[in-house]
Formats: C-alpha cells, structure tokens, sequence
C-alpha cells in the first residue's frame, strides 16, 4: 500500500462559505498514482466541515438555512465567555462533521452521479487547513 499526503489552505471571502473541492481532489488524485483504495478529506479547525452532496445552489441554500435553524447565532452561548463569538460555528461543524472518505476505483474518485466534496465555512476569512490523503495501490 502507499500514500500520498497533501495540505490546502482556504482563505473563504466571507465568514460562511461552501467551497467546491472535487476537481481539486481530483488533482491530487491523479498525482498520487493510486488506482484502488480512498481519499481522507478532513478539514483540520473546530468551525469547518467537510461533506458530500448535490452542486445544486437550491440545495446549497437550504442546507445553510437548516444549520441555521438547529443552530443558530446567539450571544448567549456560553462559549462566547472567553471572548469568541463563534459558539453556533462549533455546532454547525459538529452537524456537517470534518471529514469524509471517498472511495478510489480505477484512477478516479468513486462518487455518485450528482455527488461532490465540499468545505463549509463556519467561522472564515482567514487560513484555514484541510489535509487530503490517498490511501491505496
């Protein structure tokens, strides 16, 4: 079996944001050489997520307005106490959670026909890593 490991770092433009990742994995894919085996995909803060769905911005607006509804900004939140005030960010990311796998199959990653990889941005405009490893032969 071998590995390839690579990093990325996002800068989002806005505090919340849904970046498209699949062609970039797809690169780093095809760099690795692995033909059979899968991509960890793991965003590496406490306010992101990585997740697979449909690139359909209907879709994209109704997944921010269900985080929003189950967790919303408020003041109240006790994590603000320290200074932050990025409480709801920590639950939207608990919600999408941080990483997926995506299995590898003949050179190419292995989704469903509308499926692709996003990062969701919680808590952005500023650095923010993802580390990308393929697993395989």
């Amino acid at each position: 079996m071998q590995t390839h490991t690579e990093y990325m770092v996002l800068h989002t433009r806005k505090k919340r944001e849904l970046v498209h990742l699949t062609p970039r994995l797809e690169g780093i894919l095809a760099k690795s050489g692995i033909e059979e085996g899968m991509m960890l995909v793991s965003a590496m803060h406490i306010t992101a997520g990585v997740f697979v769905n449909d690139d359909e911005s209907g879709l994209h607006e109704d997944i921010w307005a269900w985080l929003e509804h189950l967790a919303p900004f408020r003041a109240e939140y006790k994590h603000h106490r320290t200074g932050e005030d990025n409480g709801d960010a920590h639950l939207k990311s608990m919600l999408v959670h941080h990483e997926v796998i995506v299995p590898v199959t003949k050179g190419r990653l292995d989704l469903g026909t509308w499926q692709r990889v996003f990062y969701a941005e919680f808590d952005g405009q500023r650095d923010k890593r993802l580390i990308v490893k393929v697993m395989g032969v």
